[in-house]
């Protein structure tokens, strides 16, 4: 027996279930302390008046399964935007149905509409089996890039030297 489930953009009123998924991502990738966002701030940056993201739901029923959160980069190279992925997660007890890859084919339907050059995305090192799953897709580490990062506080201190 399959089970059913669907892909579709989340709306504002899933602000709650969205919140709840970002902490169950954080808590898979051991870093639950480092959720700093509530409703307020995902209200302002998903839905304001110009979105920082986008945000995929995948639901079973009237259940929550997962999420994608993604967002616009720029390829100068191809002198066309990109499709960042910035977040993937499908609950643990809803895995193994398809979800993460309908989510994946999802985005890249929207990557070819939007005319994107490339679609990206990280993956801890340790996840051995996100990485097993994207490469069956077709997708292709980047293991010579190595990837920076300045948080709030370092970028304060580099914009005032």
């Amino acid at each position: 027996m399959t089970t059913e489930f669907t892909i579709r953009p989340a709306v504002e009123g899933d602000l709650p279930v969205i919140l709840e998924l970002i902490h169950g991502l954080a808590e898979y990738e051991r870093a639950p302390q480092e959720v700093v966002c509530d409703e307020a701030i995902l209200r302002a940056s998903l839905f304001g008046a110009k979105p920082d993201a986008e945000v995929l739901l995948a639901t079973v029923g009237d259940n929550a399964a997962g999420f994608a959160v993604f967002f616009h980069n720029y390829s100068t190279w191809w002198g066309r935007r990109g499709l960042y992925l910035e977040d993937l997660f499908v609950r643990p007890e809803m895995r193994g149905l398809g979800i993460g890859k309908a989510l994946l084919r999802t985005l890249a339907q929207i990557a070819t509409e939007r005319e994107c050059a490339r679609m990206e995305w990280s993956v801890l090192d340790w996840n051995q089996s996100a990485i097993d799953f994207y490469q069956s897709l077709g997708a292709v580490a980047k293991d010579e890039w190595t990837t920076f990062r300045l948080n709030r506080a370092e970028i304060a201190k580099l914009a005032e030297s």
